[in-house]
């Protein structure tokens, strides 16, 4: 079964690539949070193809279309969402989505529709003579399923499928962000060999060292400067640079790995479980299972290695920790103090530079793409889907803390 998080906040999604659409369920969001249909569409404006000018250019409107889950009593408010039509021969049936409203404690659908498909694009791909992309999922999905498979655009292993991780965590960080002041970002940090000089993750330690909550207003401030760099980079020379590089790269017809730093910023301590529902396992999970993904480090990462106990150890005082070397999570367990992961992707499996490979029958070819629309870059649009994932996470874990602290004035009908 594919779900994301869980056991009590969990998200859901199908279709595949160039299907007619992405489909989402959310459950377990609990009864009361605010939710406008415009606070996703930001998210999913941060992940759809066409963002960024070094990412695809294939271009989708990715207009998210919410259908459960949500009420309030201005039933025209309610249902100012977009029009959802259905046409078959003569007939025709008209509905729109939610724009905004009070969640239930139901679970939230949504779906984005797929209008920039060009499905021939792949016929170099099909039937048991098809080509294999090295590095793709191609071979081994076409074995697994014994032939039936989708092998447009990469069927369900798409990127596109992220949608519903997006849907997911925009609500888990709205929640979070109104009880606990929780705040995610991201920032490319790394584009090939060229490192950023300015850390993300540094900087929000060094606020967060102060000893009191970083106010939403220097986050938001963060956030703007994220959104308006070339790509989406705390240090704006090194984003500037790293522009130039992916550039270049799609022009010699190649693509390029990234790192990205992912940050928690306020989150709440206490959350989370040791061994083996470890929050550290799950984040870790959740981040490296991302499509591309090839490294996951948190807090120091792998530096911890080449230091001394008395090094590494994060020093505590009556107000709190000194230090994040680990990150923010000790014995899978948040400590309030920011959580950091920094995430390793290869480069794009799909290029025109000519490959070795083979035909899914296994006879060997010299591969060369025919067409196609691809990031040379994958890292340019991760950060969103990333963040997602680790509010995702954290949601889950926030609702499993409380499930610990029960009280009966929670289970009282009349008074």
């Amino acid at each position: 079964m594919e779900i994301l998080g869980g056991p009590l906040f969990a998200v859901a999604g199908a279709g595949e690539s160039h299907g007619p659409a992405i489909t989402t369920i959310v459950f377990g969001c609990p009864p009361g949070l605010f939710v406008r249909a415009a606070d996703i569409q930001h998210y999913l404006d941060r992940r759809r193809p066409g963002s960024n000018r070094h990412g695809t250019p294939r271009r989708e409107d990715d207009t998210v279309v919410l259908l459960s889950g949500l009420y309030q009593d201005d039933h025209a408010a309610l249902t100012a969402g977009p029009a959802i039509t259905v046409e078959q021969g003569e007939e025709r049936s008209v509905s729109t989505g939610y724009a905004a409203g009070y969640t239930t404690g139901e679970p939230i659908a949504a779906i984005v529709l797929s209008t920039a498909k060009k499905s021939a694009d792949y016929a170099q791909f099909l039937g048991p003579t098809g080509e294999v992309r090295p590095g793709h999922t191609d071979l081994v999905k076409y074995k697994k399923s014994q032939g039936f498979v989708d092998p447009r655009g990469g069927g369900r292993s798409s990127y596109r499928s992220t949608i519903s991780d997006v849907i997911g965590g925009s609500l888990a960080r709205l929640f979070l962000a109104e009880r606990f002041g929780t705040v995610i970002l991201s920032s490319i940090c790394q584009v090939g060999e060229l490192r950023a000089e300015r850390s993300l993750a540094t900087h929000i330690e060094q606020l967060a060292l102060a000893g009191e909550p970083i106010a939403l207003a220097q986050l938001a401030d963060i956030e703007t400067a994220l959104e308006s760099a070339e790509i989406h980079a705390f240090d704006a020379d090194f984003a500037r640079a790293a522009g130039e590089l992916i550039k270049r790269t799609r022009i010699d017809g190649d693509s390029i790995g990234a790192a990205v730093e992912v940050v928690a910023v306020n989150p709440p301590p206490l959350a989370g479980d040791p061994l083996y529902q470890s929050l550290k396992v799950r984040i870790m999970g959740a981040l490296g299972g991302l499509n591309a993904v090839q490294g996951v480090e948190i807090g120091a990462g792998f530096a911890v290695v080449e230091r001394r106990g008395s090094e590494n150890n994060d020093p505590i005082r009556s107000r709190g920790y000194q230090g994040n070397s680990h990150g923010g999570l000790l014995g899978g367990i948040t400590t309030g103090m920011p959580l950091v992961f920094r995430v390793g992707f290869k480069p794009t499996s799909t290029i025109v530079k000519p490959q070795q490979s083979v035909r899914k029958d296994l006879s060997e070819i010299e591969f060369r793409l025919q067409k196609g629309r691809h990031d040379p870059c994958v890292g340019v649009r991760a950060g969103v889907t990333l963040e997602s994932r680790l509010a995702i996470e954290l949601m889950n874990a926030v609702l499993m803390h409380a499930a610990t602290h029960v009280s009966p004035a929670q289970f009282q009908l009349f008074a």
